[in-house]
């Protein structure tokens, strides 16, 4: 009975910090740009999808990816769930690829989420090793856009608007193959 009053002690923290990360973010947009020798490339890492499905960062070089950061108990990412569904559909092709990484989900309730929103897309459990590979996640939700080198172009953090984001992914597609 203890774990289980702490675990929902710690979630509801996470909740009230969920959200006021997103209330905050909004004021100011919790968004980087990041540019020349500022660009983080992300490391050559191996894992498995809830499928299954091995993958690897080393397959997305020469596409533009896009790395969500969520856990099932955050109001906020599963409110962008159908934005991204739309996103990777209009986006969808072989220079694009994504990936929703969740962390701090057990699997059973990482399982029920996934069929719960349908999920058309990679997701991956995982824990924070993965997050500060990226150069971590301070809030959730947080997506990085990875464009064709392999590098870091743009962070947001918190909710995010999804036409900046297709923008984003437009001119990295674009600048490739010019």
């Amino acid at each position: 009975m203890k774990f289980a009053i702490c675990g929902l002690h710690s979630r509801l923290f996470c909740l009230v910090l969920g959200v006021y990360l997103v209330v905050h973010s909004r004021g100011h947009r919790g968004f980087a740009r990041f540019s020349g020798d500022s660009l983080r490339t992300v490391p050559d890492l191996s894992f498995t999808d809830l499928n299954g499905s091995a993958i690897h960062t080393a397959d997305y070089k020469n596409k533009v990816v896009l790395v969500n950061f969520w856990a099932a108990w955050c109001l906020p990412c599963a409110q962008e769930v159908a934005s991204i569904y739309r996103l990777a559909e209009e986006i969808s092709g072989p220079g694009t690829a994504g990936d929703r990484v969740s962390v701090d989900d057990d699997a059973q309730e990482l399982q029920i989420f996934y069929r719960k929103y349908q999920m058309n897309y990679p997701v991956v459990p995982s824990d924070n090793k993965l997050a500060d590979a990226f150069g971590g996640v301070l809030g959730l939700p947080t997506t990085f856009v990875i464009g064709r080198d392999n590098r870091i172009h743009t962070k947001h953090n918190g909710v995010t608007d999804f036409s900046v984001l297709e923008q984003e992914v437009v001119a990295l597609l674009k600048a490739a193959q010019n």
